[in-house]
């Protein structure tokens, strides 16, 4: 390991001073703890780290307009007002009951929009399964999920209305001189068919943020290389990948939160080279 990478530790008392690397930033441990649960440390670090690289990434590429799809009570948004970003925020969240905590976390901020929807690649109207806290999904559970989770075992359905995001978008940017937006989602395994919704608008989003699954927890949902490619096939490109829950007894990663970036948005980046077409 190179000394860049380097943990430096240092005990005080019933505190461990862990030194990272060369970045000039520490580590501070309650003494035992860093094995006491060495899973749930690593999710909660990778947590930190995804919540801090989106909002560099946010102010890198001037992101001025996020698409929180999924919204669920406005965690996300949360998060983003408290890293700093003063920007748009357009929330979806399609179940009633919750979409009310939603708007009521909103109220009080004139940049965030909120609508009781979910989006999707058609619109219309559809079910949606509730009462799994926050994995309430359009797509039934799959064996694999059952097993995990025994919420998916009870429950309800509700029907929803469904647009797709090429219809929504330029309601959520009007006003916006210059929009560099951002999609975020989260929908339970239903992450793709959102993107498939913004069609040939998809280029306008300057990143995105998914949660792509290695093992499926949905029916009918996407491998986690399917959507990746889908997405890279678009322009975007892979910056970071977060694991969100993994399995106790394996160490397995169930879901990834897949940070990714158009890098000719990036300030200053050179121009990709126009690809050649061949003579008929």
């Amino acid at each position: 390991m190179g000394s860049g990478a380097d943990l430096v530790v240092r005990d005080s008392g019933n505190w461990q001073q862990s030194k990272l690397g060369a970045t000039g930033a520490h580590l501070l441990l309650q003494t035992g703890q860093e094995t006491q649960d060495e899973r749930a440390f690593q999710l909660a670090a990778a947590q930190y780290l995804c919540h801090h690289h989106v909002a560099g990434i946010l102010d890198q590429y001037g992101v001025n307009c996020v698409f929180d799809v999924g919204a669920n009570t406005g965690q996300y948004a949360r998060h983003l007002r408290r890293s700093g970003y003063k920007g748009r925020i357009v929330s979806f969240e399609p179940v009633s009951a919750t979409f009310e905590k939603l708007r009521a976390a909103a109220e009080k901020d004139p940049e965030w929009q909120v609508h009781n929807c979910a989006l999707g690649s058609e619109e219309g109207t559809s079910t949606i399964h509730v009462d799994w806290n926050t994995m309430n999904s359009l797509l039934p559970p799959s064996e694999y999920g059952r097993g995990r989770y025994q919420r998916f075992k009870k429950g309800r359905t509700e029907e929803i209305s469904i647009r797709r995001l090429d219809g929504v978008i330029d309601e959520a940017l009007k006003g916006i001189a210059d929009p560099r937006p951002y999609l975020k989602m989260d929908t339970q395994g239903f992450d793709l068919q959102v993107f498939e919704g913004g069609g040939q608008r998809i280029d306008e989003f300057v990143g995105l943020q998914s949660e792509v699954a290695p093992l499926r927890l949905y029916e009918g949902s996407p491998a986690m290389a399917e959507s990746i490619a889908a997405y890279e096939a678009r322009g975007f490109g892979i910056s970071g990948m977060y694991p969100v829950t993994r399995e106790a007894t394996t160490g397995r990663v169930v879901e990834f939160d897949c940070v990714m970036v158009r890098a000719e948005a990036a300030p200053g980046a050179a121009p990709s080279p126009k690809k050649e077409t061949q003579a008929s």
